[in-house]
């Protein structure tokens, strides 16, 4: 009996189909692992594969691809050679990569018949969403927090996308984003209790002697990162409980493991990098600035320390963890389980610890300090992640896959998993697009364009005012906030010196209402980056003259709630004003019109652990 029997007597003549599609995978953790076993047992024909993220000890209790032997590998070559052996037939593509990297263009979305969505964080779901609504390539949106799940279909102009209605900032935080590229407060907190103090002063996961040392040529920079890494482990393991230890701990986590970031090349062509902070300077500051003990500095819990407080209670904090851990070692009956301490909110010890090594990780990657009072609210509100949920949700992901292949997108559903007694599974009939959304109800073209040569002066006289008849009230948006009526200081600029490449996402607002009508819908550019274009006369080339609809008349109640507009990490209502103060490019405030701050009461939960934490509304 083949392989394929019983699948195909299941799905009948939508099994053709399916070993014919090719799908992408972004996100290899809890619900990719889950997921990526089913596309390849049920026979899905070419799959490709993408994630960022290296395994840690953390994930192998529900990502059941990986094993002690993988950790600190990639995810998605790791979970592509696991898998592979479940189904040969199928062919699978890993990629250890960003999917916000360049090389990840619409074109390349293009080739695909279906995107399914792992992903652990709000500003990627946005991408993927929004790359998929470009390319016109259905995509399944899924995820999963504690016991709850959601599914949901997402067909540009047939049904809601992503961002068609507003979401809350999140509460929720994975740690396997927290360990490279932090951007919040909240993950340099969860680095420091979750990853840092169990490393320490818990189970290390790197005292495993099931380590994989084979080096190929998928592997061979990561093993290479990793062999250093184990010789400062070893090292400091050597030394514990001496006077060298706590330096040896700082150099490591704060220059060394820094270093290796550094390293890494291609993750910080897109972002901000981490700057590494010495040991001996801190050490000199601290001796010629703190006049008074560490546990003085530990007892003021209303203002943010300093840089060099915090270093002087991350030195005091490592040595009474160390000598309080080295007295339950001797303490020990011989042959049981080794010793260790565990977090508690309540025990200043440990929480001067996460205080100090949380805001020190903060001041390497740029992020906003927080005081101890702060940190102690949003440290102690952290949950696991289940398995169970993840596996359902993936098995659902597949369920709506095969209505997508079918062409039945009337039987599609948003599905949502609970834990109620009375109904564990919910439904809802996909909705259509919201005629609001800013993000899938726009206008949309393509432009080919010299980066280097055509000027932002070009593109709003030329392209915005001259072609398509933008009045002067317009803004001009990318990740940045480039031009408006009040904001004019980058018209002299290339596109190039504006960060505008091949692939980048221009939006333009209109903010001009004439009487009686609306402002246009957000017209929404995709440049394509050429040396030269055929009309030299005007130095670009639209793909299409976009029509740009009035938007609808708004109802009184919906003007406060408009949907943002995102553009990658950002997002921006239409519609509001900006001005310039200082800097050439203006951050646009992200997410809503008004900042949010991350709640820290006891009645919300922080989920950690899991790649795939979503809000269920």
């Amino acid at each position: 009996m083949s392989r394929e029997t019983y699948v195909t007597e299941a799905l009948g003549g939508i099994y053709e189909r399916v070993k014919a599609a090719r799908v992408l995978m972004v996100g290899a953790g809890g619900i990719g692992c889950e997921l990526l076993k089913n596309l390849v047992l049920t026979g899905f024909g070419e799959v490709h594969l993408v994630d960022l993220d290296t395994i840690d000890l953390s994930n192998l209790n529900r990502q059941f691809l990986f094993g002690h032997e993988h950790i600190k590998n990639s995810k998605a070559l790791v979970a592509r050679d696991t898998a592979s052996k479940f189904n040969p037939d199928v062919q699978l593509i890993a990629y250890h990569a960003n999917i916000k990297d360049p090389q990840f263009s619409v074109a390349w979305f293009k080739r695909f018949d279906l995107v399914f969505n792992a992903l652990d964080n709000l500003d990627a779901r946005r991408y993927v969403n929004r790359m998929c609504l470009t390319a016109e390539v259905p995509l399944i949106e899924s995820g999963t927090t504690g016991f709850n799940g959601q599914v949901q279909v997402i067909v540009k102009g047939k049904t809601e996308c992503y961002d068609c209605n507003p979401k809350e900032v999140p509460k929720s935080f994975p740690v396997c984003t927290i360990r490279t590229t932090p951007s919040q407060p909240i993950h340099c907190i969860v680095w420091a209790k979750s990853y840092l103090f169990s490393n320490l002063f818990g189970i290390d996961e790197d005292e495993s002697p099931d380590l994989d040392n084979s080096v190929n040529a998928d592997n061979a920079s990561e093993m290479e990162n990793l062999r250093r890494e184990n010789s400062e482990l070893k090292r400091i393991k050597d030394a514990f409980g001496t006077s060298e230890y706590t330096r040896l701990v700082f150099e490591k986590i704060f220059k060394v493991d820094i270093d290796r970031l550094l390293s890494m090349e291609d993750a910080w062509k897109h972002r901000k990098a981490p700057v590494p902070i010495l040991y001996e300077e801190l050490q000199q500051s601290a001796n010629a600035e703190v006049k008074k003990a560490a546990s003085k500095v530990a007892s003021d819990d209303q203002p943010v320390w300093s840089l060099v407080e915090n270093f002087v209670v991350f030195k005091d904090s490592v040595e009474r963890l160390s000598a309080r851990l080295l007295q339950l070692q001797e303490n020990s009956a011989e042959g049981s389980s080794r010793p260790a301490l565990s977090f508690d909110k309540d025990d200043d010890e440990t929480l001067n610890f996460v205080v100090a090594a949380a805001n020190l990780r903060s001041q390497v990657f740029g992020i906003e300090r927080k005081s101890k009072f702060e940190i102690k609210q949003m440290a102690g509100n952290i949950i696991p992640a289940i398995a169970t949920t993840n596996a359902v949700i993936a098995g659902v992901c597949v369920l709506q896959s095969f209505k997508i292949l079918n062409n039945d997108l009337d039987h599609a559903k948003v599905v949502f998993l609970s834990r109620r007694p009375e109904r564990i599974f919910s439904t809802e009939s996909l909705q259509p697009p919201n005629p609001r959304c800013v993000v899938c109800s726009v206008a949309r073209c393509g432009m080919e364009v010299d980066v280097s040569q055509f000027t932002l002066h070009d593109f709003v006289e030329q392209v915005l005012r001259t072609k398509l008849g933008y009045s002067e009230e317009i803004s001009v948006v990318t990740d940045k906030l480039l031009y408006d009526v009040e904001f004019d200081d980058n018209v002299d600029k290339t596109f190039k010196e504006l960060g505008i490449d091949d692939g980048t996402f221009v939006t333009i607002i209109d903010e001009e209402e004439p009487e009686g009508s609306t402002a246009r819908v957000n017209l929404e550019l995709l440049v394509y980056a050429k040396e030269g274009v055929d009309d030299v006369d005007v130095n670009y080339k639209l793909t299409k003259i976009p029509e740009i609809p009035r938007k609808p008349v708004p109802k009184p109640t919906e003007e406060a709630n408009e949907v943002p507009v995102s553009n990658g990490n950002v997002a921006v209502s239409a519609g509001l004003k900006r001005k310039a103060e200082d800097d050439d490019l203006v951050e646009v405030n992200t997410m809503d019109t008004k900042k949010s701050k991350i709640e820290t009461g006891d009645e919300h939960v922080v989920v950690v652990d899991d790649d795939e934490a979503i809000e269920i509304d």
